[in-house]
């Protein structure tokens, strides 16, 4: 009995295993991404090539992340006080059910963010995204200019930084879009 558990727990590690090969590994700095992420909560698809000329952040999240719940809002602050000219962040759930989702984004419909969902995977699998949070800042380009995996609220100040430091001096300069 006990060597009939053992095959079983050989067999669903294999499995996973295999599922986990399957996963791309994430864009490097300097690679453009892929550029399809799916449709947004209105249907609406998500192409990042749309959004060239400005920074945009890819950021994976789960309802059930206390961090990436956090960095919704900071985000989304962020993107108000800069203004959708310059900043666009697309937030992309990791493979949660619907209702699960749409609680999320009643709780933060005052966010602009862009919220995608990821049910089946697809996106996360085609970004190497294994855990969350997991944040991709796009250049002007559309390139991933810096990568953030699983950090705590303390990055976020660094993490604004960099991406301060993508945006033209003249949107740094200009008064904030919203308050």
């Amino acid at each position: 009995m006990a060597m009939r558990w053992l095959l079983l727990a050989g067999l669903a590690l294999s499995a996973m295993d295999l599922s986990a090969a399957d996963l791309q590994p994430p864009p490097a700095v300097g690679e453009l991404p892929p550029q399809q992420l799916g449709k947004d909560r209105h249907g609406k698809p998500i192409d990042l090539a749309d959004y060239r000329g400005k920074v945009t952040i890819v950021t994976f999240w789960a309802s059930w992340c206390g961090p990436c719940r956090k960095e919704l809002l900071v985000l989304g602050h962020f993107q108000d006080v800069i203004g959708k000219d310059a900043l666009e962040v697309i937030a992309v759930n990791f493979k949660e059910p619907h209702s699960d989702f749409n609680a999320v984004v009643r709780a933060n419909r005052k966010l602009a963010l862009t919220y995608v969902r990821d049910a089946s995977g697809a996106t996360s699998d085609l970004y190497g995204v294994k855990s969350v949070p997991h944040m991709f800042v796009l250049d002007h380009e559309g390139k991933v200019a810096y990568t953030h995996l699983g950090y705590s609220e303390r990055a976020l100040p660094g993490i604004i930084d960099e991406i301060l430091s993508l945006l033209p001096d003249e949107v740094k300069r200009r008064p904030p879009a919203k308050s």
